[in-house]
């Protein structure tokens, strides 16, 4: 069986926290920031986390399952 490549653009992306879930960054925050309010874009500094939905396929991109 050949060895599961890991996807460079997801690994860059995302990363796995100790507990299983998987961090993930906002969108929206890399320009055109004149017209967002300071509450919105403190908010977008934030890490989120992906959705159970979508678990599935990042952990394949990851390679992990």
């Amino acid at each position: 069986m050949p060895k599961v490549k890991t996807n460079s653009g997801a690994k860059k992306r995302f990363a796995l926290t100790g507990t299983g879930k998987i961090k993930r960054k906002h969108a929206y925050k890399s320009h055109i920031l004149g017209h967002k309010t300071t509450k919105q874009k403190r908010n977008l500094t934030q890490t989120g986390y992906v959705s159970k939905p979508d678990t599935k396929n990042i952990l394949k991109l990851l390679g992990l399952k």
